[in-house]
């Protein structure tokens, strides 16, 4: 049972990834009962902003407190969490041994992820307000901009590093993949893992955790 962070940072390094909000998806989540139907007898209090009882400020914790657990949107476009044991099978299901210039030349990525992305590589963090006004983008152009976010994230090209105050708000970091891992054998390790190969280990881990989970289900929440 997860009734504390310290509970949920050792059930998530021994599982090695989990959705963050709910297993609505059908694949597994440390959380069960998702953001806000928790069971009375829980000591889990969604945004009480409680560091050692509120999930939601798990997200940031583990972020700003370690380097062993990755935050972002994952998993069906949606948040979750992977540890550093399980990163470089993610990135070699994801990204398959290509850079990001091979995969914007190819047509894989868009220019307004393109945008984004060349700013923060050059920034070694930025918040996403800061985002949106170096890389150019208008109110009018949330849309874009949130899709894009999107999908750097699930092609693992930039993360979530934590949290900073602009104008007296917290807003997300990110960061590139390459600076949330620097100093670790994270990339060392990816290229040494075939996309198959690595495929065929997050499936068998996604069975132990759940072996009802869906086949499709299983290659969208290991592909993207």
């Amino acid at each position: 049972m997860i009734f504390r962070y310290d509970d949920f940072c050792e059930a998530l390094l021994d599982a090695g990834f989990s959705m963050a909000n709910g297993n609505d998806e059908g694949i597994f989540s440390l959380i069960e009962h998702g953001w806000n139907d928790v069971p009375l007898d829980s000591p889990l209090r969604w945004h009480s902003e409680d560091p050692v009882t509120d999930p939601w400020e798990w997200r940031m914790r583990v972020l700003e407190e370690r380097r062993d657990i990755a935050y972002a949107k994952f998993f069906f476009r949606k948040a979750g969490f992977i540890t550093i044991n399980w990163y470089p099978h993610f990135l070699a299901a994801r990204r398959g041994g290509k850079t990001f210039e091979e995969d914007y030349a190819a047509g894989t990525i868009s220019h307004a992820a393109k945008r984004i992305y060349d700013v923060v590589a050059h920034s070694g963090g930025l918040a996403i307000e800061e985002i949106k006004q170096h890389a150019g983008f208008s109110r009018g152009d949330k849309s874009k901009f949130d899709t894009a976010l999107t999908q750097l994230q699930m092609r693992m090209y930039i993360t979530m590093m934590g949290r900073r105050q602009i104008s007296g708000w917290p807003s997300t970091v990110f960061c590139t993949t390459e600076d949330f891992f620097r100093g670790t054998d994270v990339f060392a390790q990816a290229d040494k893992i075939s996309k198959d190969a690595a495929i065929a280990a997050i499936t068998a881990q996604v069975r132990k955790l759940n072996p009802a989970a869906d086949d499709k289900k299983i290659n969208k929440f290991i592909i993207g």
